[in-house]
């Protein structure tokens, strides 16, 4: 568990998502799906669903509060079943409407990056629509850089979108594995 100050507001808490926190995570997903600049989902899908979408680490969850009330939430995905791939995965990071702008993201991406690489992650990836902004310059603050834009990426209410794609290599997981020199 890592506690802080996010601006703003009482102390936020990290710790691991629990699968009883599913109604909380399936609110803020739809808040962010309700932005129009999150993803190219309409719904969100079942618990079984999402769970099977992600690694089961780690999965962060941010609270406040004596109430334990979950803010935001971070989680990664499997960026293939290939085994050459087992330490590449993609990041959500979802921030609820209330705690925007208090630094829940920063934090909960921050120990997002510090745990995948405790678990073996090397490289982390994120694809966001270049309209946020705000998601994209706090994938930047922690180490993430823009690979390119993936243009007309997927057709979102009848408007192809282009989509950011960012990575995050480890310089401690895997440094010297495969390096060329």
């Amino acid at each position: 568990m890592v506690s802080g100050r996010a601006t703003g507001g009482p102390a936020v808490t990290l710790e691991t998502l629990r699968p009883g926190d599913w109604e909380d995570v399936r609110r803020i997903f739809l808040e962010g799906i309700a932005t129009g600049n999150a993803t190219f989902e309409t719904g969100a899908p079942s618990w079984e669903s999402w769970d099977a979408d992600h690694l089961p680490a780690p999965r962060l969850a941010a609270r406040e509060g004596d109430e334990r009330r979950l803010l935001g939430w971070a989680v990664l995905s499997p960026f293939s079943s290939r085994a050459v791939y087992a330490g590449v995965a993609e990041v959500s990071v979802y921030v609820g409407a209330e705690a925007r702008g208090r630094g829940v993201g920063k934090a909960l991406l921050a120990e997002l990056v510090a745990r995948a690489e405790a678990e073996g992650v090397w490289t982390l990836q994120a694809g966001i629509f270049p309209e946020n902004e705000a998601s994209i310059a706090l994938h930047r603050a922690n180490g993430f850089h823009v690979v390119g834009v993936r243009r007309r990426l997927g057709c979102m209410a009848g408007v192809w979108r282009d989509v950011v794609l960012l990575e995050r290599r480890s310089d401690t997981v895997g440094a010297t594995k495969g390096r060329i020199a």
